[in-house]
């Protein structure tokens, strides 16, 4: 079976602070690598009440120095938010702290509002159509230096930290492709073009010092309990956030609910099923069939696996349901 790997938002549930999130992010880390995932990433966002990760590469820090193993990173870092030599330089004092562990994935959007991204910029006038240059240049700054470079990335030069492209269009997919990178699609919540754009990665993939063969990791969001109908309540939380989101409504992960009824319309309720498209919810056997069937519709290579859920407990048995489903997959494979 393909390795499961976790994604992160640090979530800041009802009731609780961002000091409780990165707690519970070190102690769903370290289940994690006991577990055997993979790896586990965190994503940038910014000036969002319901997530404590906006300072990326700290909180990466955060989780390697609690484990020993299992591989850390950013899914990902929104290259247009900083200069390719500041990413350069945080991501390489990483891998000097934790040699071998440190993965760096890239995205074009802002993680946030045209606001908060105007706050966060300042005077610069990089945009998302900067993006592939800002790959190529951080790229050069983890490559050996140069005789006379007249720039460095200290620490960085000569690490390769391993390089990421993050997607949910047909754009990501293309670049990826065209510089043999690794690509990791944010099925969990914009799944519309999953497809196509893994269909066009591999298609046209040209292999690179990195990467010799396409290599697509899928997001999915898994929701696993004892039984179905438990794992379809702990699954509200999530609902009822994306309801928030298309009301344009920032907030706290809230607690689950017995039911959907009367929180959102029909309209609604079509939105986020659309968004929430690539998501398992259930017990063990349900999980195991319904991720059985994504990695064949998929043919992806990695799953990273997501689930904001409410209470940290149910959200620890969640992810040691779905890594002892893996191992089932595996051994049935």
């Amino acid at each position: 079976m393909i390795p499961f790997s976790v994604l992160d938002l640090s979530p800041i549930v009802e009731g609780a602070t961002p000091a409780d999130a990165l707690r519970n992010t070190r102690d769903l880390a370290q289940h994690a690598e006991r577990w055997g995932y993979q790896r586990y990433w965190l994503a940038e966002h910014h000036n969002m009440s319901g997530i404590a990760s906006a300072a990326t590469s700290v909180v990466i820090g955060h989780v390697a120095a609690a484990t020993s193993t299992i591989r850390v990173g950013a899914g990902g870092i929104m290259l247009p938010n900083h200069t390719p030599l500041v990413i350069a330089e945080q991501f390489g004092t990483l891998a000097s702290l934790f040699p071998g562990r440190i993965d760096l994935g890239l995205g074009r959007a802002p993680g946030t509002d045209p606001q908060t991204a105007r706050a966060l910029r300042r005077d610069r006038i990089e945009t998302a159509d900067d993006f592939p240059q800002d790959v190529v240049e951080l790229q050069g700054y983890f490559r050996p230096a140069e005789p006379g470079q007249p720039v460095l990335a200290v620490p960085g030069a000569g690490l390769e930290v391993p390089l990421w492209i993050l997607g949910s269009s047909l754009f990501g997919a293309q670049l990826a492709a065209h510089l043999g990178l690794p690509y990791a699609f944010a099925s969990h919540f914009a799944p519309d073009y999953l497809h196509t754009a893994l269909q066009m990665y591999r298609a046209q993939f040209r292999p690179s010092a990195q990467l010799q063969k396409p290599y697509a990791m899928v997001g999915v969001n898994v929701f696993a309990a004892d039984t179905d109908d438990e794992a379809r309540r702990l699954y509200t939380s999530l609902q009822q956030h994306f309801v928030k989101i298309r009301r344009n409504q920032r907030g706290q992960l809230p607690p689950p609910v017995d039911s959907m009824d009367g929180i959102w319309s029909a309209y609604e309720r079509m939105g986020v099923e659309q968004s929430l498209a690539c998501s398992v919810v259930g017990s063990p056997d349900t999980v195991a069939e319904g991720l059985r069937d994504f990695v064949a519709r998929t043919g992806a290579d990695e799953l990273m696996i997501t689930a904001q859920i409410y209470d940290h407990a149910a959200r620890l048995h969640s992810f040691e349901l779905t890594a002892q489903v893996r191992e089932r997959l595996g051994a049935a494979g």
